[in-house]
């Protein structure tokens, strides 16, 4: 087990799938004398040359569609779209053409490209920087959505994304790069879809995903201290999403709460919580609930910026609520 960073992780398990499969591949802006803009490729430019850590011209679209088509020739690129928010400009080349391909010329080809769109919140970036973004893209058939929330798991789920024969949104969490954790170098890709039980409980159920885990996590130990034992899943993968590993939980437990840092309304916890009342309304002791952002942009400010955060004071209160 080597300690490293979140970003640190990323870019081992990169450099290590560049070298097991000679057709991955990256492409994106200010990647080489840069490195990226957490240093995710520093240095992987020198390393093989670039031919494979490819600096591009700064329009998104043009990216993505050169990706598509090196996907549909044979190789396997990873495309660095630096901030979620840039990823609006490469929609139409994500959902028309990289989602679609496969299904449209019945399987004969795929395209086994991983879109790397950082999100979230991250001190002073204003509201074009700090979006996420991931419900947007779960919406899409054909498209896979991954969220890791520790440096273990962006080193194995990056590894999976790129084995990954299907389009594959990365979403890695801009406040969690210099994140440091634990990491298995030698860990085999994770399985897509398999969620994590971070915290084991009976009373409450919470599921969440990215930086919101470590907030759970520290929330389901404040409520232990209160009384209130709660499970924290972490769904690791959003789409497709373990389904039965949240629904054991809930039936065990007979509540739900959903945590996530994007703008609650229209988000990924509404499809959970409509999910677990259509299945499992017989189980449920009371209403599920979810906690998001408010549905506005997110300021510059820090104390503004501040209101749009889930904080575990939140999440502690919302759980205290539900058990009474």
């Amino acid at each position: 087990m080597t300690v490293m960073t979140y970003a640190q992780a990323a870019r081992t398990a990169l450099a290590q799938e560049m070298e097991r499969d000679p057709t991955v591949w990256v492409l994106g802006e200010d990647l080489g004398p840069e490195g990226g803009v957490a240093g995710q490729y520093a240095g992987l430019q020198q390393r093989f040359g670039k031919d494979r850590i490819v600096d591009t011209p700064i329009s998104e679209s043009t990216i993505m569609g050169s990706a598509i088509g090196a996907a549909l020739c044979g190789t396997r690129p990873v495309v660095e779209l630096r901030y979620a928010d840039f990823g609006i400009c490469a929609a139409d080349e994500i959902v028309n053409q990289a989602a679609k391909i496969r299904y449209m010329l019945g399987g004969q080809v795929r395209v086994p490209a991983v879109i790397r769109q950082p999100i979230g919140l991250r001190d002073g970036m204003a509201a074009q920087h700090s979006q996420s973004t991931e419900s947007w893209w779960i919406h899409i058939p054909g498209l896979v959505v991954v969220a890791p929330a520790t440096p273990a798991d962006n080193h194995a789920l990056l590894k999976a994304a790129i084995r990954c024969d299907d389009p594959v949104i990365y979403m890695e969490h801009k406040e969690l790069w210099t994140a440091s954790g634990e990491v298995d170098e030698d860990a085999p890709p994770a399985e897509l879809g398999k969620a994590l039980i971070a915290t084991r409980g009976s009373d409450l159920t919470i599921v969440t995903w990215s930086s919101m885990v470590g907030v759970c996590v520290d929330a389901a130990k404040t409520l232990a201290d209160r009384g209130c034992s709660a499970e924290v899943i972490d769904l690791r993968t959003l789409w497709p999403w373990d389904r039965d590993t949240v629904f054991d939980s809930v039936a065990k437990t007979g509540t739900l709460l959903v945590v996530h840092q994007a703008v609650r309304v229209g988000g990924f916890g509404a499809e959970i919580v409509a999910e677990a009342a259509e299945h499992l309304y017989a189980k449920l002791r009371c209403a599920p609930r979810r906690l998001g952002a408010p549905r506005v942009p997110v300021p510059y400010a820090e104390p503004l910026e501040t209101l749009c955060r889930v904080s575990e004071a939140q999440i502690v209160a919302a759980a205290l609520e539900m058990m009474q």
